[in-house]
């Protein structure tokens, strides 16, 4: 039997400048039944991360847990010392990181990682590798015994995050703590560890308290829902009713950016009525590993006009991220053509000028390790402004406060350190670096993947300003179909290292739509409390497995997942990326009263999915 958990006035404080404590977290209350999920949702910096390690007698540096108590069970955590925590964390109650990439070590087998802690309290490794297989089964993870002896760079992020949860669920303990498991998954891999993650809480009776800043996976995941803003409990009550009519003016606030995030055609951005290529490429490949390596982009053509910006979409290993690092020159192409202004770049970057690698600039994910922690924000924007233009460093330092100002910062935050701000803060920092050296194609690669719902819009709202007032082109690369369908003017599908889909953004909504398109759409978590289960009803969620895009020489990529394969057809030839009715392009060998057939049952509740 789970144990329950009951916080009462809890109140965590950080040390200030000035020697005095200044709580985080203030006088929040709040119990969970035994075998009962709930969900602590809010901004970053809202105490949702500081609350649920609190729950293992755990502060950060610099903080400590000024007063109040935590009680999982009958043991008061509050009041245990060092030893005890110890046998606490990870047998009576286990943890569930955001990054299991970070989380493993990458030197040891899965196999030797998961069952450690077991075999430390005394199981012997024979039984524990036992338990260790059921438990990769229970979480759907393909032919356990072999996972097991895999590294951790030898497996996918759906399956790497699944092994955490079998690690945190070994020693069978009372509660489960969630921390952002799903946040960096592309939107088909979340469903699978959302069904795993959720079916394995079930199964085991598990209490588990869920952290997360999405709506729409906490509506999935949790009984209830506490709303936490700056470390003070908004308000706490039943997912379904709390999704319905919140009381809280803050909740309402996250419910209305959550559909302001939403796409709509006012919302979309237009192309300039005449055609002015900037980027253009054709048919261009690339390889890891050098020209006879493993393929990783396949016939890539398309074009970017000045003004506007192209939405990148698709799975983990897709070739999105790739993409960019054949557009920046980092990954060398193997064949094709990649044209600036009609003039074609060099496929390397060694081989380009200081002028063309200026004129193409990358935003990369995470902030944090973009910029360095031991430089002023004032250095980090100036140093591109000497590198690029040849201003002296008082000259570049002058123009420092216009570029925050460009992002909607305080000038005031030049002297400050990336560690001093906020991860919004740190993001618009990063960004401010690469328009400092005014490129004229500005690539963002999953530049709000760790963002919470209201600092990912500002950052969306602030590029959509920046390509409306200076002209510049953006490629916006995203595993989060629903914001780049928001935001972007065309949409570029990717799926094994091609673009199976290159169309305007409306026209996702029309049901001449590439299958694997329809399949992302239909992955998108809704604020229905039921969503998860529908969808395991309807199947969508196919085949989304090991070995989820596999390098096909023949035939289509999709084949193997597609509910519209024809056998004899599909798998024998790869398909064209050909234009239809709507002036999209789609590499499909179904013509469009086959798509028109095959999805007209389905557009009403796709379309749903999408908007939420």
């Amino acid at each position: 039997m789970s144990s329950g958990i009951a916080v009462e006035k809890l109140h965590i404080a950080v040390v200030g400048p000035n020697g005095e404590p200044h709580d985080i977290v203030q006088d929040v209350s709040f119990n969970v039944a035994p075998g009962e999920v709930l969900a602590l949702i809010g901004e970053s910096g809202s105490g949702k991360t500081t609350i649920a390690l609190a729950l293992m007698g755990y502060t950060r540096a610099g903080c400590h847990i000024r007063s109040g108590s935590i009680k999982v069970g009958d043991v008061d955590v509050t009041a245990l010392n060092t030893d005890a925590l110890v046998a606490l964390r990870g047998r009576k109650i286990a943890y569930v990181a955001q990054s299991a990439a970070a989380a493993f070590n990458p030197a040891h087998r899965l196999i030797d990682q998961v069952i450690e802690t077991s075999v430390v309290s005394g199981t012997s490794r024979a039984v524990a590798t036992k338990r260790a297989h059921r438990l990769f089964t229970d979480l759907a993870l393909p032919d356990p015994e072999r996972l097991g002896q895999r590294y951790p760079h030898e497996v996918s992020g759906g399956q790497l995050q699944r092994a955490i949860a079998a690690m945190a669920l070994m020693t069978e303990p009372d509660v489960i703590i969630f921390d952002e498991p799903t946040t960096a998954l592309d939107v088909t891999t979340q469903v699978e560890v959302l069904h795993a993650f959720r079916n394995a809480v079930r199964n085991h009776g598990t209490t588990a308290v869920y952290v997360s800043h999405d709506l729409a996976v906490v509506a999935q995941m949790a009984d209830r829902i506490a709303v936490l803003r700056r470390g003070s409990l908004q308000e706490i009550g039943r997912t379904d009713v709390l999704l319905r009519a919140p009381s809280s003016a803050y909740t309402k606030g996250l419910l209305n950016a959550y559909m302001a995030a939403a796409p709509t055609d006012t919302q979309r951005g237009a192309s300039p009525p005449e055609r002015n290529s900037l980027l253009e490429l054709q048919e261009v490949d690339a390889h890891y590993g050098g020209v006879r390596g493993v393929p990783a982009l396949r016939d890539i053509t398309m074009s970017l006009d000045a003004g506007t910006m192209l939405g990148v979409v698709g799975e983990s290993g897709s070739g999105k991220s790739t993409l960019a690092r054949v557009l920046t020159g980092v990954l060398p192409t193997a064949r094709g053509t990649i044209r600036l202004d009609g003039k074609a770049l060099a496929g390397s970057l060694e081989a380009r000028s200081k002028d063309e690698l200026r004129r193409i600039q990358l935003v990369t994910q995470s902030a944090d390790t973009a910029l360095n922690p031991a430089h002023s924000v004032r250095s980090i924007l100036a140093r591109p402004m000497v590198f690029y233009h040849g201003l002296s460093t008082s000259a570049a330092n002058e123009h420092v406060p216009a570029l925050l100002e460009r992002v909607k910062l305080d000038p005031d935050l030049a002297d400050r350190q990336p560690g001093q701000l906020s991860g919004g803060q740190k993001q618009r920092v990063n960004l401010a670096r690469a328009l400092a050296a005014e490129p004229a194609v500005l690539i963002c690669d999953e530049v709000t993947a760790a963002l919470d719902t209201v600092v990912g819009l500002a950052i969306t709202d602030l590029l959509k300003d920046l390509q409306r007032s200076s002209g510049i082109a953006i490629i916006f690369i995203s595993h989060d179909f629903r914001t780049v369908e928001r935001v972007a003017d065309e949409i570029a599908v990717m799926y094994a290292g091609q673009i199976v889909q290159l169309s305007k953004a409306a026209a996702l909504n029309d049901p001449l739509c590439h299958p694997y398109t329809e399949l992302l759409a239909s992955s998108i978590p809704t604020l229905r409390t039921d969503w998860l289960d529908q969808l395991a009803r309807d199947n969508l969620a196919d085949d989304a497995a090991d070995g989820r895009i596999a390098d096909r020489r023949r035939g289509c990529s999709f084949y193997g997942r597609c509910d519209l394969a024809q056998p004899g057809h599909c798998d024998v030839a790869v398909p064209p990326l050909e234009r239809n009715a709507n002036g999209g392009l789609i590499r499909c060998v179904l013509n469009e009263q086959d798509f028109l057939r095959s999805q007209s049952v389905s557009s009403l509740s796709q379309k749903e999915c999408r908007h939420g």
